[in-house]
């Protein structure tokens, strides 16, 4: 094992730069050769050349017949684990506040999804990103919340209304402003619910909430006490954030129950 450990070790050593990381991932979207590599990177052929010697030494890259230089398997699959690195380093200060919670392990292992993300801070921007999400929702919203901000309900309740699907899942002990049951009705929330565009099951805790339509997403983490905290979040346009936080609703969605409404309090 102290073998295993010290050749990981090794490893991480020659990642530890950032041209070398750079020109893996440079790779990871076309082959090329030193000189262009430099033009991509903004330095000398003679140090990219060096890197790329380092590089194809330890097995992440190798030449092509046509004189370029391309990812070995092994080269891109540790391009993989990177952004999982990047998105813990550049939010290592959130985390020292928070949790991954209860979440499954193979979603903390794709952490990296999330690297290509806004950090959004304060309940008041929290609330506006999360009100814009429904804003530019045309076909869906899904939902896993554990904490109902009382002026986001109208907002979502007008995109519904214009046919955009809303499917949503509480915990039993989601917490609901006082006023929201009179507000649903004055809505017409129950119509909504019978003409299917509305769908909506229980689970019995959360504690990572997320928020998305069909091309943003937004994901919010518990505290270090596994509590709910909707006070900062990350959002995102981008494919692979979004892929992370469908690919969680799908895992909450068809893990929960029968909503009942009788066991949320006001």
């Amino acid at each position: 094992m102290e073998d295993l450990i010290d050749e990981a070790a090794d490893y991480v050593l020659e990642l530890a730069s950032p041209q070398r990381l750079n020109i893996l991932f440079k790779l990871l979207s076309k082959n090329l050769t030193p000189s262009e590599c430099a033009k991509e990177v903004d330095s000398t052929r003679q140090e990219v050349h060096r890197n790329f010697a380092r590089l194809e030494k330890n097995g992440l890259v190798k030449k092509t017949l046509d004189g370029k230089y391309t990812l070995t398997t092994f080269g891109k699959s540790i391009c993989t684990q990177v952004p999982s690195l990047v998105f813990l380093l550049q939010n290592r200060k959130y985390f020292e506040g928070h949790d991954f919670g209860d979440l499954p392990h193979k979603f903390n292992m794709r952490c990296g999804q999330l690297a290509m993300s806004t950090h959004v801070k304060g309940v008041s921007k929290v609330i506006e990103q999360w009100k814009n999400i429904y804003k530019n929702s045309d076909e869906y919203v899904y939902e896993v919340i554990a904490e109902v901000p009382l002026d986001i309900i109208e907002p979502l309740v007008k995109q519904v209304k214009k046919g955009v699907k809303f499917n949503y899942v509480f915990s039993e002990s989601t917490i609901v402003p006082k006023g929201r049951k009179a507000l649903l009705k004055k809505l017409g929330f129950d119509k909504l619910l019978e003409a299917g565009l509305v769908e909506r099951k229980m689970i019995s805790n959360i504690q990572t909430s997320l928020v998305l339509n069909e091309k943003e997403a937004c994901v919010m983490f518990p505290d270090n006490e596994g509590e709910s905290d909707i006070t900062e979040m990350f959002y995102s346009k981008d494919p692979m954030f979004h892929e992370w936080c469908l690919d969680y609703f799908r895992y909450c969605w068809y893990g929960s129950d029968v909503f009942q409404e009788s066991k949320l309090k006001e």
